[in-house]
């Protein structure tokens, strides 16, 4: 059993990750994004909380220590996740989950840049495959910016915000435990965006009816922050420490099939050619560049919860 837990570990984060999409997409039927977005980190703190107070967990984390995590924070989960969920509302589970594939191809972009540690030769050509493959489906929706293309621009966003966080956090790793880091993530997102949120109702005056809406919604607050934000994220370092970088992207890889699939059969989201061309050059780049990359270049990348 210790010999293929790892594994085990790596296809359970896949497909918490792969539903995610499709619970965020089924609650902003009826929520706001930033209001799902609080309610979510929110449920994710007081479970890391009641985790701490058994003694399952521990951590501690001072002022100094929360300073320095903070711009970590603005990445993941501020404008990762606020992209994310508004790139789902405006686009579709399943197309979600093709972009965020994207976020491995980022980092070793990002990584030539901020750590002067360039693609190989073999990467490159894959780089330009998978963000070809978006570029792709783009222009094939042939919608304005009202709709799927700006929803697609927000979830270049998430992109973006994922592998920044991903190059930010080799740098925090030094200092801080993985679980002191999500603890002052999720805290951040739970203060964030419940004050958003808490302002848009202030707006509207509908301050009273807060939690009203948790009546339709709490199966998908509790899966997003029960188990895509806490679970997940144990499974993700435990196969961390077990795997090689390249064994972990293939993990990465799935939960792209497992989004798709989710959307296309669970929701009856549309499927057309382009997307499927477009997904095979997404995941085509995606595992090419992992498959060739530099050691040092994702080594300790861990996928957005």
């Amino acid at each position: 059993m210790e010999k293929y837990a790892p594994y085990l570990a790596g296809i359970g984060f896949a497909s918490i990750f792969g539903f995610s999409f499709l619970f965020t997409r089924e609650a902003l039927d009826h929520i706001a994004p930033f209001h799902l977005l609080g309610l979510r980190f929110a449920t994710a703190v007081a479970a890391m909380a009641l985790l701490r107070l058994l003694g399952l967990v521990r951590f501690s984390v001072n002022r100094s220590g929360v300073l320095a995590l903070l711009p970590l924070a603005a990445f993941q989960p501020l404008l990762y996740f606020a992209c994310e969920t508004i790139g789902v509302q405006l686009t579709s589970a399943s197309q979600a989950g093709m972009m965020i594939a994207m976020v491995p191809v980022f980092v070793a972009i990002m990584a030539a840049v901020v750590l002067k540690e360039p693609p190989s030769g073999r990467q490159v050509p894959f780089i330009i495959v998978s963000v070809g493959g978006v570029v792709f489906i783009a222009l094939m929706q042939n919608t304005d910016l009202s709709g799927q293309t700006l929803g697609t621009l927000a979830l270049m966003g998430a992109v973006f915000a994922g592998a920044a966080y991903s190059i930010a956090s080799r740098h925090a790793a030094r200092r801080f435990k993985p679980i002191e880091t999500t603890w002052v993530m999720m805290v951040t997102g739970a203060v964030v965006f419940n004050l958003i949120a808490i302002a848009q109702h202030l707006a509207a005056g509908q301050l009273a009816s807060y939690f009203s809406p948790l009546s339709l919604v709490w199966p998908a607050v509790a899966y997003l922050g029960l188990l895509s934000s806490v679970l997940a994220f144990f499974l993700i370092n435990f196969s961390l420490t077990r795997l090689t970088a390249p064994q972990s992207a293939v993990f990465a890889n799935l939960v792209t099939v497992i989004a798709v699939a989710a959307g296309v059969l669970l929701r009856g989201e549309n499927f057309f050619w382009y997307h499927a061309l477009g997904a095979s050059a997404i995941i085509l780049g995606v595992w090419g560049t992992n498959h060739f990359g530099r050691k040092a270049v994702i080594k300790g990348v861990k996928p957005p919860v």
